[in-house]
């Protein structure tokens, strides 16, 4: 799990709040088309699933339903959800695709449907595939806490997010030729301290100190704004697009 020491998590809220506007995004173009047929918002909403996914499994879980159970609910939410019919759900305000998830996924679970009606694993229309994704592998191997379900759901919603930033991050630097630098210093962008000190980085690629201080520098600002456009990718408004990093920090850092 991702977690951000205090100088981190203020430079990625900064650099994620600056006055940049941004264009239509995923969840906006979803939420345009309403239940209609666009490609484009199906497209939009298809990447959405495939990346946030797991925050509602893991959700499933802590409600107390066995892994198989899980695995059924979550990937059948996701199946009605491409097939539009839980956007009927969806309330002029509070658009943001977070909530709208965990309000849709309490609904779900709510209703007898969800045991009249689970769908087997592994159907024709799975977003992702959870055998080979293996979630409660994953999940087995997160520190045990006390999060309630609501917490824990906020709690991998913020690491998910902040992961995705981090692989838009890893696939610039691949494109730029800089692979080996990136997976170096990874560790001194997310971790509360960088796992060697910067002059044994810097003994392994060649760079003096102060060289790896700035890349470590500069990597850290360009993922506050990757984090940014991530968010963007999640909410509708402005303002909505400068308080969600800001609630992702917050989930992270409760105890």
């Amino acid at each position: 799990m991702f977690q951000a020491n205090n100088d981190e998590a203020k430079s990625m809220a900064t650099a994620a709040t600056g006055p940049e506007s941004f264009p239509s995004t995923h969840w906006s173009v979803v939420l345009a088309a309403e239940q209609g047929s666009s490609p484009a918002a199906q497209a939009a909403l298809e990447k959405l699933c495939r990346a946030y996914w797991y925050p509602l499994y893991v959700y499933v879980r802590r409600r107390g339903y066995s892994p198989e159970d899980a695995q059924d609910l979550t990937q059948s939410f996701f199946e009605r959800l491409l097939e539009r019919d839980l956007l009927a759900e969806l309330r002029p305000a509070g658009a943001r695709f977070r909530s709208f998830l965990l309000h849709a996924m309490k609904n779900l679970l709510a209703s007898e449907w969800t045991r009249a009606h689970a769908a087997k694993r592994g159907g024709a229309s799975a977003i992702v595939s959870l055998e080979e994704v293996d979630p409660e592998a994953h999940y087995a191997q997160e520190a045990a806490d006390t999060d309630s379900p609501d917490a824990a759901f906020e709690r991998r919603w913020a690491g998910a997010v902040l992961q995705q930033a981090l692989e838009r991050l890893r696939q610039e630097q691949v494109a730029a030729g800089k692979e080996a630098l990136f997976d170096c210093l990874a560790d001194s962008l997310t971790g509360a301290a960088p796992s060697q000190p910067h002059a044994q980085l810097a003994g392994k690629l060649g760079l003096s100190e102060a060289a790896v201080k700035m890349t470590i520098h500069r990597l850290r600002q360009r993922y506050g704004e990757l984090l940014r456009l991530e968010v963007a990718q999640t909410v509708v408004t402005p303002a909505e697009i400068d308080e969600e990093p800001r609630h992702l920090l917050r989930a992270l850092a409760r105890t």
